[in-house]
């Protein structure tokens, strides 16, 4: 009789944490921030690289050039999603120089659930039309591998821009 109660705590104790972990995880603290963006960030993929972190991460939001040429995004979902999005874009791009994101917190939209890029165009691909590039938050609400993340990317390029547009992607985009 004892070693069977001893079993069963053992058991109790070893599922707990594990049980904890699935309800947090159902219960994630839902936060909203909205960025700007200051340095080398025009033309250097800088909010292609904002959108695939809310790919990654499925967060909803939105990147967008001001007229100054300031990056400003938006990202809204899971705080801890955010907070990981935001270490890597801090980071910038390969061809960007001294990124600074300052942020702040925004209010959160239930009904939000997609994240755009207004008016994206690629200067290294001679591509000028202006597209809205629209990632749609997946109801699994899963974080993706890099490579799920780029497959999800080339989606979106390929079902947004035109025939002559999308002739002039790279493989490595």
């Amino acid at each position: 009789m004892r070693l069977t109660r001893t079993i069963c705590v053992r058991l109790l104790a070893a599922a707990f944490p594990l049980f904890l972990g699935i309800a947090a995880q159902a219960h994630a603290k839902a936060g909203a921030i909205e960025a700007t963006v200051t340095g080398n960030d025009q033309q250097v993929g800088f909010r292609a690289a904002v959108m695939k972190q809310a790919i990654k991460y499925n967060l909803a939001g939105s990147a967008r050039n001001e007229a100054n040429e300031i990056v400003h995004f938006t990202l809204q979902g899971d705080e801890k999603r955010i907070d990981a999005a935001l270490a890597t874009i801090r980071k910038g791009t390969k061809r960007s120089s001294g990124i600074n994101v300052a942020t702040k917190p925004a209010a959160v939209d239930p009904a939000l659930n997609s994240f755009a890029i207004v008016d994206w165009t690629s200067s290294s691909r001679n591509i000028t039309n202006k597209y809205t590039l629209v990632f749609k938050r997946r109801s699994d609400d899963t974080v993706i591998s890099k490579k799920h993340v780029k497959a999800e990317w080339h989606q979106i390029l390929e079902n947004t821009l035109t025939p002559e547009d999308r002739q002039k992607l790279r493989p490595d985009d």
